[in-house]
């Protein structure tokens, strides 16, 4: 465990009192970016499951797949794969409700994305979030409108801001996904979207290392040489220069992220995450680096 930064393990102590493990879900939904209404290929580094290689649909098979890694009874229902408010209210209320009134499920935790949360879908969150705490995940990637198009997000940086505004007001403070390694951004564009996040009221954030992953147009771009995959060094560069801007407060979820080994083409380092976690952990010790230091 590092003791430079607030882990969401650390947050789940403070809160229930112990840990608690993600089931990966799927909802069985789509994108606006692959369904035709912005686009059909999605974003350009999104994999053909959507970000979410290892949700599955059924909540006991995800329990069986953790449990050699956890051996609790309680757990975080995590709608991963692909934009889990992208459909109408009464498949939504179908889909949640259920899974946040089971006696295993302590948090509902959505993945989605900030222009798919409607009037009639923030009306439906706010009823379940009375029930049990509702974790909406947010994919902001960048505030770098030139690498914001490249990689199709889809969406101005506007819909994000009145997206948190909406969620904040009916008590659900986002956490939201940013990416470092994203072709020709540099360590200045890591840390100006980190403080926009912290700054726009996030609880809690994750910052994914760039997974490049074959049979996407991202994986194209870098066979023809248009970009370099991170080193580590710079990796680890990238995650102490952002530590120190983020509030104390702040939850961190994530600091690199999985690939699923059979289609990540780079960078393969990544691919031991024990390895990089135990780098970073030395990185920070060595150079006194901690979350909020600069702030």
């Amino acid at each position: 465990m590092l003791p430079y930064y607030y882990s969401v393990s650390e947050y789940l102590k403070d809160t229930y009192g112990k840990k608690l493990y993600k089931l990966s879900l799927s909802g069985n939904m789509t994108c606006p970016n692959r369904d035709g209404k912005l686009g059909t290929t999605g974003c350009i580094f999104c994999s053909g499951h959507g970000s979410g290689d290892f949700a599955v649909k059924d909540i006991d098979k995800a329990k069986t797949l953790v449990s050699n890694k956890y051996s609790g009874s309680e757990y975080i229902a995590y709608f991963q794969s692909f934009t889990n408010t992208y459909a109408d209210t009464g498949y939504l209320r179908e889909l949640f409700m259920p899974v946040i009134l089971r006696d295993d499920i302590r948090i509902l935790s959505i993945a989605t994305r900030p222009d798919c949360l409607g009037d009639d879908v923030l009306k439906l969150l706010d009823e379940l979030n009375r029930i049990k705490p509702v974790w909406i995940e947010l994919g902001l990637q960048t505030i770098n409108n030139s690498t914001a198009d490249y990689i199709r997000r889809g969406y101005p940086l506007s819909v994000y801001d009145e997206a948190v505004s909406n969620l904040l007001s009916i008590g659900i403070a986002p956490v939201v996904h940013m990416i470092i390694g994203l072709p020709h951004e540099t360590i200045s564009d890591y840390i100006a979207t980190a403080r926009y996040i912290s700054d726009s009221g996030a609880s809690g954030i994750k910052i994914s290392l760039l997974h490049i992953l074959k049979d996407t147009d991202l994986y194209n771009d870098y066979c023809k040489g248009l970009f370099k995959a991170l080193t580590m060094d710079e990796y680890l560069a990238a995650i102490g220069a952002i530590l120190p801007v983020l509030p104390k407060d702040m939850v961190i979820h994530r600091l690199t992220g999985d690939g699923p080994k059979n289609i990540l083409a780079a960078p393969l380092w990544t691919a031991d995450k024990k390895r990089v976690l135990n780098t970073l952990s030395h990185y920070l010790k060595e150079n006194m680096i901690y979350q909020g230091k600069d702030l």
